[in-house]
């Protein structure tokens, strides 16, 4: 009981450590910000004045008196809410040296609230009006949101995305002319657009659409449900902070990647997938949620192949109720197979349901166009990009050009291969959800690093599952465990 009471002591007179890492994520976001819109949208200024909604939330003496040369990104509108950010930021900083109550707790959950509001919400909802005024080409993402909406006019008329090219519509108009590879192919499965397709259509009958708003409902859900995978309040907070926050992956909601779709249904899945683990017998050993965890997991398998690789620790995830899995070694491993296939199969189901139609209508476009295109292969491969070691392959000069190709996937084998099997071993010994999303955020790197392209977009998907290993392994800290530790301390 003094200890606790000391605990509670030291508490209100030093700073919480997720303070200090909202105060960082908040100004790099805020940062990041201000340095790529300007470059992304120049024209902003202009046609925000001339927008008939946003045009008329500063009046003409409010933005007079900020002048035609303000700080980037120099957007009026774009300046109050970073204002409004940092003014909640403070908030926060402030209520964090209170004294631990409800009322301090309630207080920190709603400025985070509001400030994932100001920093994600309100600007990608400025984006879209923006787009909606100046073509559907602009303020946007060519593959997250101008072709995969091209993608679900098809898929509604009948035609298949991976047959079809997109010289006739608005992704022609994006981009520079010489890297324009994906007008031919169309790289990501179907699930992103036949769960869009309802949702464009709802919004067509209301006047538009924008795959933004997806993207923003399934964010909002995988924020709401994210607290339930760690236990105790702080890392709560700093894992929504974390994937709310994310500087990389808050531009891609803003532009509209679609990498927070994919991240959106891991999560869910592993939401459920954590009830699963903790449901006891009376509960009927919480059947119904694995069979949710699964599916989920197989939707976000048919949406973006970066979620393949999630598949070796969700296996042995599936095993954490299993008593094969007591076994020691491979061969451990290997007797629980059959446990692993007899519980993964709704994922398997949902897999097939949405991809095997498309094998089946043409398996050589849907091969050409998420597989063969990203390996750099045909007249209209992807190029060699991004910040990974392929820029060691074009500074040696052993290709011509970005377009040329080189064996990547050697290195790629040679690299991910053994961390692989060091990671299923590391699991085996210490199966958590931790460890699994820990054990994938490295791998995936790993093998992006080695790959022919390493999207900066990319890290950001990564940085996430970095967040959540990072905070569920720091969740599982009991408060007796911290209380010895202060008690040793003192």
């Amino acid at each position: 009981m003094i200890a606790q009471t000391k605990a509670k002591r030291l508490h209100a007179r030093h700073p919480g450590w997720d303070a200090l890492l909202l105060a960082v994520l908040v100004f790099a976001q805020v940062r990041v910000g201000s340095l790529a819109e300007p470059l992304a949208t120049p024209l902003a200024r202009q046609d925000v004045q001339r927008h008939p909604l946003l045009g008329q939330i500063l009046s003409a003496e409010g933005l007079a008196a900020m002048g035609e040369r303000s700080p980037w990104p120099g957007e009026p509108l774009a300046l109050i809410l970073i204002a409004l950010t940092l003014a909640f930021t403070l908030g926060y900083l402030l209520v964090d040296l209170t004294r631990p109550s409800r009322v301090h707790v309630a207080a920190k959950w709603t400025l985070l609230i509001a400030i994932l509001t100001t920093t994600i919400v309100l600007p990608t909802g400025r984006l879209i009006l923006l787009r909606e005024q100046s073509g559907p080409a602009s303020y946007t993402h060519d593959g997250g949101v101008i072709q995969t909406e091209a993608t679900i006019d098809f898929f509604l008329n009948g035609r298949n995305p991976y047959i079809e090219d997109y010289t006739e519509t608005p992704m022609a108009e994006w981009g520079f002319d010489e890297y324009r590879t994906a007008l031919y192919h169309y790289p990501y499965l179907p699930w992103t657009f036949v769960f869009s397709a309802p949702f464009a259509l709802l919004g067509e009958s209301l006047g538009f659409y924008d795959q933004r708003f997806v993207y923003l409902l399934l964010w909002a859900i995988m924020l709401a449900l994210a607290p339930r995978l760690v236990r105790d309040e702080r890392n709560q907070l700093a894992l929504v902070m974390l994937l709310g926050i994310n500087p990389i992956m808050g531009l891609d909601i803003l532009f509209g990647q679609n990498d927070s779709f994919v991240l959106a249904w891991i999560v869910f899945s592993l939401a459920a997938w954590q009830r699963w683990r903790m449901a006891g017998p009376s509960a009927g050993d919480g059947r119904g949620w694995l069979w949710i965890s699964t599916i989920c997991y197989g939707l976000a398998c048919a949406a973006k192949p970066t979620a393949w690789f999630f598949a070796p620790f969700y296996a042995l995830l599936l095993l954490a109720k299993s008593e094969e899995f007591g076994r020691s070694g491979w061969l451990g491993i290997l007797h629980g197979v059959p446990v692993v296939l007899r519980r993964v199969w709704p994922a398997l189901a949902v897999f097939g349901l949405l991809v095997l139609p498309y094998v089946i209508w043409d398996v050589n476009a849907i091969y050409d166009d998420v597989w063969r295109w990203s390996s750099g292969q045909g007249e209209t491969g992807y190029q060699i990009w991004g910040w990974g070691a392929a820029n060691f392959v074009l500074a040696l000069g052993w290709v011509d050009s970005r377009f040329g190709q080189w064996p990547f996937w050697i290195v790629q084998v040679a690299l991910t291969v053994p961390v692989l099997l060091w990671f299923l071993h590391r699991q085996q010994q210490d199966n958590t959800l931790g460890a699994a999303c820990w054990h994938y955020a490295i791998l995936l790197a790993v093998f992006f690093y080695g790959s022919r392209f390493l999207n900066e977009n990319y890290l950001g998907f990564i940085l996430a599952f970095m967040a959540i290993g990072f905070t569920v392994t720091a969740g599982d800290v009991t408060a007796g465990d911290v209380t010895a530790v202060s008690s040793n301390a003192e």
